[in-house]
């Protein structure tokens, strides 16, 4: 275990960063890595064959928002990309030449009367803003002036196109709030969903709204310094139920992405029983913590030095990831938003879930404190 950002650095040439996604998506490949042994090279559409009665796939159905904006102050230009919105309907955003902006100041947008006060300023380029259009006026206002936030690795000199529209959307979106994808939810595709189905495992959605900060690199050399942003997420009721149920009867809970992961892992209590949840999170998940509510994780491969990278570290070991995305790089598999995907193994559980995970007949019934 190593708390130095930079023994979770990796070389990786830029030919292998995808700047657009596998067509069909299931066409993707897929680098299953089991716990210990040989990986397997596959694609995304054998990922039902890697499945079984029971098991239990987790997704994000978040929508990504049009969330980059260029507004003015006076004549200079700012701009902005939208965070997350907060519980008074307020937005906190992350600004581009931020030291322009006053508390009090009027931003407006070319193209629109609706303008945005600034509220707050925060060191590191943060700020509240609160515009003056809110609910289906707010959705028209980012359709006409806003952009799809892509990541910088992925190049697009005339902006993000028509195509971007779709190809950086999930099957599973639903409710409007994420400033980037869920990455792994962009694999699937009817089809893929009809067979994961047949396989007997079920299906559930959870909300974790991406928020601006997951393109924010690690500064500290330290990672335990390392500050993360505020997501807000929802488990509802009924899903936390179906999560429980599944693990209880002896199923795998697989996540679909990180951002999944995180949500259960702040939604599980000490046991590994995941309860209901509808607040922010800013769970960092590191080597040495020991995961409660995932058995397994679908996701895509990450930035070096990143958080994420970090945590897929932790899930599946970090000798293990490194060897994963050697056998990666050597392989031409394809990076990032638009790239391929691997399929882990959890490493790390907290031994009290084992327990609770075997001892069936006698459910824990607690109602623990969240992560």
């Amino acid at each position: 275990m190593s708390d130095r950002t930079e023994d979770f650095d990796f070389h990786l040439p830029e030919t292998l960063i995808a700047q657009e996604p596998a067509r069909p998506r299931e066409n993707a490949r897929l680098l299953d890595v089991p716990q210990d042994g040989p990986f397997h090279d596959r694609h995304v559409s054998d990922l039902p064959s890697l499945l079984r009665a029971g098991d239990l796939l987790v997704a994000n159905d978040t929508a990504v928002i049009r969330a980059q904006l260029h507004a003015l102050r006076g004549e200079a230009r700012i701009g902005i990309t939208l965070d997350r919105i907060l519980a008074d309907g307020t937005w906190h955003v992350l600004v581009r030449n931020a030291r322009r902006l006053r508390v009090g100041d009027t931003l407006t947008f070319t193209g629109s009367p609706h303008t945005a006060e600034v509220l707050a300023r925060e060191e590191g380029g943060g700020a509240v803003l609160r515009f003056s259009a809110e609910g289906s006026a707010f959705d028209a206002f980012l359709k006409d002036v806003g952009a799809l936030a892509l990541p910088p690795y992925i190049h697009r000199p005339h902006g993000p196109t028509a195509q971007d529209d779709k190809d950086y959307a999930t099957i599973f979106a639903e409710h409007k709030g994420a400033v980037a994808a869920p990455t792994a939810g962009l694999h699937f595709t009817p089809s893929l969903l009809e067979a994961v189905d047949a396989t007997g495992a079920e299906r559930c959605t959870l909300t974790l709204h991406v928020g601006a900060g997951t393109f924010l690199p690690v500064r500290e050399n330290d990672i335990s310094k390392h500050h993360m942003h505020a997501e807000r997420g929802i488990i509802t009721q009924e899903t936390a139920e179906r999560i429980n149920a599944a693990r209880q009867a002896g199923g795998r809970i697989i996540a679909v992405g990180t951002t999944s992961l995180r949500l259960l892992e702040s939604a599980a209590d000490e046991t590994g029983r995941v309860h209901p949840f509808d607040a922010e999170t800013s769970i960092f998940i590191r080597p040495g913590y020991k995961f409660r509510a995932v058995d397994m994780l679908m996701t895509n491969f990450h930035l070096p030095r990143s958080t994420l990278f970090m945590l897929v570290s932790a899930f599946a070991g970090t000798e293990r990831m490194r060897a994963a995305y050697a056998h990666a790089v050597n392989s031409g598999y394809r990076f990032y938003s638009y790239g391929d995907a691997c399929l882990l193994r959890c490493a790390n559980p907290i031994d009290t879930y084992r327990i609770s995970h075997q001892t069936t007949a006698h459910p824990t019934g607690a109602t623990g404190a969240l992560s």
